[in-house]
């Protein structure tokens, strides 16, 4: 399945506490082994791309503050594949940068863009439907979403409308999309169920890289303008201080704001591969194996007792004892213990933001 024109482009710039104490400012979650297996989300990450994808393609797009650490996690890529941007400007700027970092050394590429943090259960479907994409994309001036098929209706993430009343001639797993939807309320969620032709947007996006450079050259002319006239000097040693320069004027804006919601070639391809983008310590919970009682338990030494449907995540060395929990997070990363009932988390987290 792979071929030298398939690209892979990791955007792992995200900060912030989603999962905290386990994920900080400093380290966000992309950077931790939340899932307690050995290997940290950005890994996972890169590895579940494997036969698609060869490793000298693989792209990350961080900040500067986590370029080490993607180079210390992520030790076979090649280091000048690791792209640093000088201050936050949100993806439409991120993806702008890399496409044309990308044309510039191949312009016959096929990109994947994933997020950096997060997890897909079945890796083997999850490689069958991105290579099926990326064949797709490649032959067409088509943009591709992947969009997960929902189980729940879930209010924590965007929707993608399709319209499944004619699936595309070339690949009859593909539709147009209708509409993206903002995270809707609950009852509208539940709505979007019952209707069937609703998915989950997992922010995973194929296209050719003329395809994306070119829409954004439509939609944004002036974000195009400033990578545009730097193609001369991709790759060269003034690369990084042009970006330093330049990056910062930059408009902040999506890529869904600046293409996705704008474009007329958008398709869909509803999969189910077991996807998660893990931004809560609920969804962790719901992704993580359980014992009888209905406990997730993350760590080599925790003893439950008359304790129910909690997630625990102590990966250090310490006996944990817990007794009498019903529905609780516990959570211990260097010295900083968590206590919370789950339902509550979001009010923790805002109180740890400063909100």
């Amino acid at each position: 399945m792979t071929t030298s024109n398939n690209h892979l482009v990791i955007m792992a710039g995200g900060v912030g506490s989603r999962i905290w104490p386990m994920s900080t400012q400093e380290y966000p979650k992309q950077f931790v082994d939340v899932l307690g297996c050995g290997k940290t989300l950005i890994q996972l990450t890169a590895e579940r791309f494997e036969n698609v994808v060869p490793v000298d393609n693989i792209w990350v797009v961080t900040s500067d503050a986590y370029a080490d650490i993607v180079h210390e996690q992520l030790p076979r890529i090649p280091k000048g594949n690791i792209l640093r941007e000088p201050c936050r400007r949100n993806t439409a700027p991120c993806i702008a940068y890399v496409s044309w970092r990308i044309k510039a050394q191949n312009p016959k590429a096929n990109i994947v863009v994933s997020p950096s943090d997060h997890i897909v259960t079945d890796v083997k479907e999850f490689q069958r439907v991105v290579g099926s994409a990326l064949r797709f994309a490649g032959e067409s001036d088509a943009i591709v979403t992947l969009g997960m098929k929902p189980t729940r209706p879930e209010t924590g993430y965007g929707y993608i409308q399709a319209d499944l009343s004619e699936a595309c001639a070339r690949n009859r797993e593909i539709f147009r999309v209708d509409s993206f939807r903002e995270k809707p309320q609950l009852e509208v969620a539940k709505q979007y169920i019952a209707r069937n032709n609703f998915y989950w947007n997992s922010g995973i996006f194929i296209w050719n890289v003329n395809t994306i450079v070119n829409a954004l050259r439509i939609y944004t002319p002036e974000l195009s303008a400033i990578f545009e006239q730097m193609l001369p000097i991709y790759g060269t040693d003034s690369e990084q201080a042009t970006i330093n320069e330049e990056f910062p004027k930059c408009q902040n804006i999506s890529i869904d704001y600046a293409v996705m919601e704008r474009a007329e070639e958008i398709y869909v391809f509803p999969a189910s591969f077991g996807w998660s983008d893990l931004g809560t310590w609920g969804s962790l919970y719901e992704n993580t194996q359980k014992d009888t009682a209905a406990n997730a338990l993350i760590g080599p030494r925790i003893e439950m007792h008359d304790s129910h449907n909690c997630i625990v995540h102590t990966t250090g060395e310490r006996r944990v004892v817990i007794q009498g929990l019903d529905g609780y997070i516990v959570a211990e990363k260097d010295g900083t213990l968590l206590i919370c009932k789950l339902s509550e988390e979001q009010r923790i987290k805002d109180f740890i933001d400063g909100k």
